[in-house]
This record gives C-alpha cells, sequence and structure tokens, in this order.
C-alpha cells in the first residue's frame, strides 16, 4: 500500500468514528429516495451512511445534478450489510496484502462472511437496490461502482472517483 492510499485510509477511519447526520442529510435522503430506499439506507451503519452522504456531496459540488448517479451515491454500499469497524480494517489490510489470500479466506461462514460481505457488496447491493424499484441505470451503477468490471457508462466511473475520494 502506498503511504499515499495509507493516509487517506488513516483519514476515512478517523473521519467514520462518531459519524451522524444532521437533519438536511435525512431531509436530502427523504427528498431523493422512496421509501424502501430509505429503509435500506437507514440499515447501513452510521459511518456508511455518512460515508454514502458524502460522495453524493461530492458529486454535487463537482456539478453532477443526474438523479441516477445521484440516486447510486446514496445507495452503492448498501450490500455490505452490518460489519463491525475491525471487520472493515480488516478487509482493507488483507486486500492490500494479497487480494489472492482474501479471495481465500472470504466465505459464508463465521468472520469470513464479513470479508465476504465486503467483497461481494456491489453486486448485493445491485440486488437490494432493483428489488426496492429503483431505476435500471441506479441498479447498473451501484453494481459496477467497485471491483475491476469496467463499465460502459461513464456515470459508473464518477461514482467510483467520488467513492474513493471520500
Amino acid at each position: 500500500m502506498s503511504l499515499a492510499r495509507a493516509l487517506y485510509r488513516s483519514r476515512q477511519f478517523f473521519r467514520s468514528v462518531g459519524a451522524s447526520l444532521s437533519a438536511e442529510d435525512r431531509a436530502e435522503v427523504a427528498h431523493r429516495l422512496n421509501a424502501e430506499q430509505q429503509r435500506l439506507f437507514y440499515a447501513m451503519t452510521a459511518r456508511d451512511q455518512r460515508h454514502c452522504l458524502d460522495v453524493f456531496y461530492a458529486l454535487q459540488r463537482d456539478g453532477h445534478q443526474d438523479p441516477d448517479l445521484l440516486m447510486a451515491a446514496l445507495l452503492h454500499d448498501v450490500g455490505k450489510g452490518p460489519v463491525r469497524l475491525w471487520h472493515r480494517v480488516a478487509y482493507v489490510l488483507i486486500r492490500a496484502l494479497s487480494p489472492r489470500l482474501l479471495r481465500r479466506l472470504a466465505s459464508e461462514s463465521g468472520w469470513r462472511r464479513a470479508l465476504a460481505s465486503f467483497s461481494e457488496h456491489s453486486r448485493r447491493g445491485a440486488a437490494l437496490v432493483e428489488a426496492t424499484g429503483a431505476p435500471e441505470a441506479v441498479v447498473c451503477l451501484v453494481r459496477l461502482h467497485s471491483g475491476d468490471e469496467i463499465a460502459d457508462d461513464p456515470r459508473a466511473a464518477l461514482l467510483r472517483a467520488a467513492d474513493e475520494s471520500c
């Protein structure tokens, strides 16, 4: 892991501690998401809710107003599920050290389930978002926002870049 990446991850970690939402944040979520999508959003950890809103606001600051892109920003991490902070740290460290080891460790049993959840969160999130009646473009953006798959939709690259910067 490069020094710049380590510093980014450190900042991300410390920002997430004590994450909370303001009344304005909650109003934005209510305005942008239907009731089922809000349920998914609020089922995420406070840290992931804050992160998704930060990605949303970063895209807005950059002048992006596409409603599908902004909805995907709010929902892009719903597939992670309820994971603990140490799971998140373990995932980042193992992924940086050896993606191959991460693939071997990620499974559906015990503590390894959290690693699988992170590894598969884009695919899982897309299925959850699709079940809420979200537009197909939003489902696609959630599915493509992380991982190695190259997207034809330039909005996927915008979402990925904003996700990695927040």
